[in-house]
């Protein structure tokens, strides 16, 4: 892992949709919910080593029988990082797509649980999010995508 401190993180973007309220509330027949989450990270670099590391999280409750949409959340939560020079590549990316998500996602997860507490419905907390397989995985799937056609 590089060494880095984060020295700003802030909320950069936040939606908030639920477009099927108030008939979601009188109708109490609405079935099983079903959430889906998606997160990415996105790095922009800037001059003395100096990144901001976006992560970006969406939230979508529908409902199973229709799909119908309950809530909808986007944020973009963004940390503000400097690190020391690492000649590492690879120890640089682990730590700006590894590191620095695990210490901004806690922020990310009490909004999600206050806004969805808000909106009238019961909070929906997020599970922590394995960062470092979340990166295998990314990492592995590009490998296959950029395999020869003959492999």
């Amino acid at each position: 892992m590089s060494q880095f401190k984060i020295i700003s993180q802030f909320l950069k973007d936040i939606s908030f949709e639920s477009p099927n309220v108030p008939e979601l509330f009188f109708n109490q027949d609405n079935g099983q919910a079903k959430i889906e989450i998606n997160i990415d990270i996105q790095i922009k670099g800037a001059e003395n080593n100096v990144f901001m590391v976006d992560l970006l999280t969406k939230v979508h409750s529908k409902l199973d029988k229709d799909s119908k949409s309950i809530f909808l959340i986007e944020t973009t939560y963004s940390g503000l990082v400097q690190m020391e020079e690492e000649k590492d590549e690879e120890a640089k990316r682990r730590t700006l797509l590894i590191d620095v998500p695990h210490m901004l996602f806690p922020s990310v997860r009490a909004l999600v649980t206050r806004l969805t507490a808000e909106s009238g419905f019961p909070a929906f907390v997020m599970q922590p999010v394995d960062f470092e397989a979340l990166y295998e995985q990314r990492k592995n799937s590009a490998q296959q995508n950029n395999k020869p056609a003959n492999q």
